[in-house]
C-alpha cells in the first residue's frame, strides 16, 4: 500500500484496465465510524474512497448529546455533515451504492457495490468495482459482503458482527472492521474513536513512515534539534491564528441556521422508500422534532 497524493477531487482515478476504480483503501459505510476512519487514512496520504447508502443510523438521533466538545449537545444530522466534510476536504473519495461483495484479487481486493433505484437488486454486469489494497468494514448491521473472504464473524441472535484484534484488524490481512460492526458500543464517541483507531491501524499497516497527525507551534521540533516526525506539521503565530479564525467562522456557518433535513425515524415506523421521511416527524411548539406516534 503506497501512500498516494490526494486532493479531493471529484474526478476518481481510473484503473486504465476496464474503467474499475481504485484506491488505497476502500471502506464501507460512510457514518461516524467510516467516515473518521477515512479521514486518518487519507490524512495519512493514502487513497482513499467510501462507499456508503446514506443510511446512517446516527441520522434518526433527535438530539445528540453526549459526544464530547458539544456541551449542550448537537443536531446529529449537522455532525454527520461536519464529519463528511472534514472528509471530503482532505481528500476522500465519497461514492453512493450498496456494497455487494468483496473478493481477494492479485492486487488486494475487488468490491462490488449495487447501483441504481434498488441496489440490493443490482447484477454484476451493472455494478460499481473498486479496487483496493486495504478494505475496512464500517457498515452496520450488515457484513454478508464479506462472505467470500472466510472473515471471522460472531452471530448474536439477529445480528453478526466482525471478530477484530485490539485495532481492528481480521483475521483476513488487509480487512479491518470499525464501529458497531466489530461489536463497540453503541455510541457516536466510541464509533468515532473506534475509527480513528482502525485508520491509524491501516496507515501503520501500511507503506507510510510511522505516522502521528499533530500540529505544533513552530519550533517545537527544530528548535530542539530535531526534524519534523512525518505527519506532524511546526506553524508559526500567524498560521495558527488563521487557522484559528478559520475553524471559528466554518463553526458560525455550519450552526447559523437550523438543519434543513427532518429527523429520521425507524426504518420499521414508516412505509416509503427512504424508511423515514417528513411525514413521520411532528413539530411541537417549541420546533423541536418526535416521532410521530
Amino acid at each position: 500500500m503506497v501512500a498516494k497524493e490526494t486532493d479531493g477531487s471529484a474526478t476518481a482515478d481510473r484503473d486504465a484496465r476496464d474503467g474499475v476504480e481504485s484506491a488505497d483503501v476502500l471502506i464501507v459505510g460512510g457514518g461516524v465510524a467510516g467516515l473518521t476512519a477515512a479521514t486518518f487514512t487519507a490524512r495519512a496520504g493514502l487513497d482513499t474512497v467510501v462507499v456508503d447508502t446514506d443510511e446512517s443510523i446516527l441520522a434518526r438521533n433527535a438530539h445528540l448529546e453526549n459526544v464530547p466538545g458539544f456541551p449542550g449537545g448537537v443536531n446529529a444530522r449537522q455532525f454527520l455533515d461536519l464529519l463528511a466534510e472534514q472528509a471530503t476536504e482532505n481528500g476522500v473519495r465519497r461514492r453512493s451504492g450498496r456494497v455487494t461483495a468483496v473478493e481477494a484479487a492479485a492486487d488486494g481486493f475487488e468490491v462490488l457495490a449495487g447501483v441504481g433505484d434498488d441496489e440490493s437488486e443490482s447484477t454484476d454486469v451493472d455494478a460499481d468495482r473498486y479496487v483496493a489494497d486495504a478494505v475496512v468494514a464500517a457498515s452496520w448491521s450488515d457484513a454478508s459482503y464479506l462472505d467470500g473472504l472466510d472473515v471471522e464473524t460472531r452471530e448474536a441472535g439477529s445480528k453478526e458482527y466482525v471478530a477484530v484484534d485490539d485495532v481492528g484488524r481480521t483475521n483476513v490481512a488487509g480487512v479491518y472492521a470499525a464501529g458497531r460492526i466489530a461489536e463497540k458500543y453503541h455510541q457516536a464517541v466510541v464509533a468515532a474513536g473506534h475509527g480513528a483507531e482502525v485508520g491509524l491501524t491501516v496507515v501503520h499497516d501500511s507503506d507510510v513512515a510511522y505516522y502521528h497527525d499533530w500540529v505544533t507551534p513552530e519550533g517545537y521540533f527544530t528548535d530542539r534539534g530535531r526534524e519534523v516526525p512525518p505527519g506532524c506539521e511546526e506553524i508559526d503565530g500567524a498560521e495558527r491564528d488563521r487557522r484559528h479564525e478559520a475553524a471559528r467562522e466554518r463553526m458560525r456557518e455550519a450552526f447559523a441556521e437550523p438543519h434543513p433535513e427532518p429527523q429520521r425515524t425507524h426504518p420499521s415506523l414508516v412505509d416509503d422508500e427512504l424508511g423515514g421521511s417528513t411525514s413521520s416527524i411532528r413539530r411541537s411548539p417549541s420546533g423541536r422534532s418526535s416521532p410521530s406516534a
